[in-house]
């Protein structure tokens, strides 16, 4: 039974890369030919881009009655880009970090778990809460794109370069729609998957969510984070990483909250909410420092992830 969930479970990743893709070019080529600028369509694609898969399995996985394995999905996928995209990508290669936008990127990370943290002090988040996550996403992303536009041109050439996507109408068209199907067939692959994971080993579906989920879907982040990090596009690693974290608390998990009041597991105020804390207050004087993320820092990264990893093991066998 799990080496057959395990078949599916890869077959779904494979399927929610191919689509993430697929929407990450046609969001970008569109834009682009309706009138944004590459620059403009790089920032939106920093803050959204490599979301889209946890997007689709989240939403699979609420259409089935599986909401705390969409919350473990949207916590542990963030736990994902900190301790493990950024650090892969900073072991291949040290990251030059130019971006003003990544400390405003950074705050809104930090601000965004600690809301979170308060609205689920009492196991729940109302629906007036989710609303209040949608609308500080609102802002967050809006303070980006402000913050953006105040970058040196290097920086915004960069972030340019990044959207660079054909722009043909009926290509894109072509492209969302096998997006469409990829990232649904893709979704109800590992959802399913997932459920047969839990079933097997015993596993509740938060942990399921938080664990093979979450990175499994980061796996061809990391991949291309490290692609990204070999070219010297640090900022872009880390754009990614900072936004897709921002997108998963505040509105994946917003929305989450607005479709259906949520209860929260214990667990998920005592233990995953303050590892993701915990990972921001670390990141935060890699960014203060000499402006570029060592080798050693994501050597850290990895140790605190990996260390997160046996300590929600190690509670389960106990």
């Amino acid at each position: 039974m799990i080496a057959a969930a395990l078949a599916w479970f890869l077959l779904g990743l494979l399927l929610l890369a191919l689509g993430g893709d697929s929407v990450v070019k046609a969001a970008s080529g569109l834009a682009q030919r309706f009138g944004a600028s590459p620059f403009t369509a790089g920032l939106v694609l920093l803050g959204l881009a490599t979301s889209v898969p946890e997007l689709a399995v989240n939403a699979r996985a609420l259409t089935v009655g599986q909401p705390e394995l969409a919350l473990g999905n949207a916590v542990g996928s963030t736990l994902a880009n900190l301790g493990l995209t950024l650090a892969v990508a900073a072991l291949a290669m040290p990251l030059l970090l130019r971006a003003r936008a990544l400390r405003s990127s950074w705050t809104c990370l930090l601000l965004g778990a600690v809301l979170l943290l308060v609205f689920g002090l009492d196991g729940g988040l109302q629906r007036w809460e989710g609303a209040i996550l949608l609308a500080a996403f609102g802002l967050a992303f809006g303070w980006l794109l402000h913050a953006g536009r105040r970058e040196a041109p290097e920086v915004q050439a960069s972030i340019a370069d990044s959207a660079a996507s054909r722009t043909n109408l009926l290509l894109n068209v072509i492209r969302l729609a096998l997006a469409a199907l990829t990232l649904y067939w893709g979704a109800r692959l590992v959802v399913g998957a997932a459920a047969d994971f839990g079933t097997a080993l015993g596993w509740t579906p938060l942990l399921v969510g938080l664990l093979p989920v979450a990175i499994g879907t980061a796996l061809p982040e990391v991949a291309a984070a490290v692609m990204a990090a070999r070219r010297g596009q640090g900022d872009m690693v880390l754009g990614h990483v900072l936004g897709s974290s921002v997108v998963n608390l505040l509105l994946v998990i917003g929305a989450m909250a607005v479709i259906q009041p949520l209860a929260l597991p214990a667990s998920f105020v005592r233990l995953e909410l303050p590892a993701v804390l915990a990972f921001a207050l670390v990141l935060y004087p890699m960014l203060r420092g000499d402006l570029r993320m060592s080798r050693v820092e994501g050597g850290v990264l990895l140790a605190a992830f990996v260390a997160w990893v046996g300590l929600e093991l190690a509670l389960l066998a106990s």
